[in-house]
């Protein structure tokens, strides 16, 4: 009977954490980033520490650093686990590491680990 339990309660955590592209659509501000283990500095990297993505439920992407603005597309792996933004036909693919409806975090290995926040536009 414990065992039963157990899977039910593992089962019914997997579904409330597995998210979709649904959850993806909004504004997302970049509140961290970290590059092999350090820290890295927003606001001096980027001049700003308003640093948003967007993503809009037809696939458009949009990068806002600042008053910047650069367009691009977007997609999810059907299995959540890697997010692609194409810019000028050139992807990035990134791993995604934690995704809930208020939280994100996002690796590649050239730029390093994104914790973004939802924010309300």
């Amino acid at each position: 009977m414990k065992k039963i339990f157990l899977i039910l309660i593992t089962i019914i955590g997997f579904s409330v954490n597995a998210q979709t592209s649904k959850e993806l659509i909004g504004k997302w501000q970049l509140v961290k980033w970290t590059k092999k283990g350090k820290e890295k500095n927003i606001q001096e990297y980027y001049k700003t520490d308003q640093v948003y993505q967007v993503f809009k439920e037809n696939g458009d992407f949009e990068s806002l650093v600042g008053d910047e603005s650069h367009k691009a597309k977007w997609k999810l792996s059907k299995d959540n686990s890697e997010l692609t933004i194409i810019a000028v036909l050139m992807p990035v693919k990134f791993s995604v590491n934690y995704f809930d409806t208020n939280k994100r975090i996002i690796t590649t290995p050239q730029i390093g680990t994104f914790e973004y926040k939802k924010v309300s536009e």
